[in-house]
């Protein structure tokens, strides 16, 4: 593992060792920020010092949630999801020891990771190595915020299927790559939508939120979330899956992205036809 390389304090995501310590390209720009003491780094090494871990526990029968502990940066929880050729590692986080992939090679491993947006790139290349070099889909418009590009694969377009059953959707809110994850067998085969913040879970958890910049508190335009909205409607999905523990819809979620869409346009005054499932 890079125990020694830097990991930005605030975003979480790692560099290689010879990064210009002064700056994080991730917090720099709009959507993010740099913390009020300045660019602040750690290091793989530092944080288990400190005695931080990964906790892993199961979300519903079959899906394992996994986070940095205590929370690092944006805090955010990767989901590994299950499926024909092996588990997809949904984000991912910034902590990795010998004990996490102990225990997720006992889940079944990792075949592959995808990303929903340069946030949560974090230690992606570590949990890649520690999986025989898995795979990791990012999408080729968000390749200029790669800190670390090995094991990297840059797809394009709308949609992919990377595994059996789980495709990745463009929804392009966020960033210009922001992406989600359908998983067409999730919780009783109803399907989900793995959504990171693209789409993300609001603390009402019968709606989702759309931004460009949550710290900064920047809408998304409208034009991005219909054509969001219209990317997934094909897809069917019961439940929806945030970015953090708890942070769930589980009944009724496709209908809530449609009805949350329309509440936003309603709100900025921008007209909501079309815009049902």
């Amino acid at each position: 593992m890079g125990d020694d390389l830097p990991i930005c304090v605030t975003c979480g995501v790692q560099y290689p060792l010879d990064a210009d310590r002064a700056h994080c390209i991730v917090c720099e720009d709009d959507r993010q920020y740099v913390g009020y003491d300045g660019q602040q780094w750690t290091s793989l090494a530092e944080l288990r010092s400190a005695g931080h871990t990964v906790d892993i526990h199961e979300e519903v029968p079959g899906l394992f949630g996994l986070a940095t502990s205590p929370a690092l940066g944006i805090g955010q929880r990767a989901l590994l999801v299950p499926g024909e050729v092996g588990n997809v590692l949904w984000d991912s986080i910034s902590y990795i020891d010998d004990a996490a992939v102990e225990r997720i090679t006992e889940l079944g491993g990792v075949s592959a990771i995808a990303l929903s947006h340069p946030h949560y790139y974090s230690s992606m290349v570590e949990w890649s190595r520690a999986f025989d070099d898995a795979p990791i889909y990012v999408h080729e418009r968000d390749a200029q915020w790669l800190t670390r590009d090995e094991n990297v694969v840059l797809w394009s377009g709308t949609s992919e299927e990377i595994a059996p059953g789980r495709t990745l959707i463009n929804a392009g809110v966020h960033f210009a790559g922001g992406t989600v994850m359908h998983w067409r067998d999730g919780v009783d085969g109803l399907g989900a939508l793995c959504a990171g913040d693209i789409f993300t879970v609001v603390a009402d958890r019968r709606w989702v939120g759309f931004m460009y910049s949550y710290p900064n508190l920047i809408p998304e335009h409208p034009d991005t979330i219909r054509r969001a909205v219209e990317l997934v409607r094909p897809y069917a999905f019961g439940s929806l899956y945030g970015a953090w523990w708890d942070r769930i819809i589980t009944h009724d979620a496709r209908d809530a992205v449609f009805r949350s869409a329309r509440r936003y346009f309603e709100h900025i005054g921008a007209p909501s036809n079309g815009l049902h499932p």
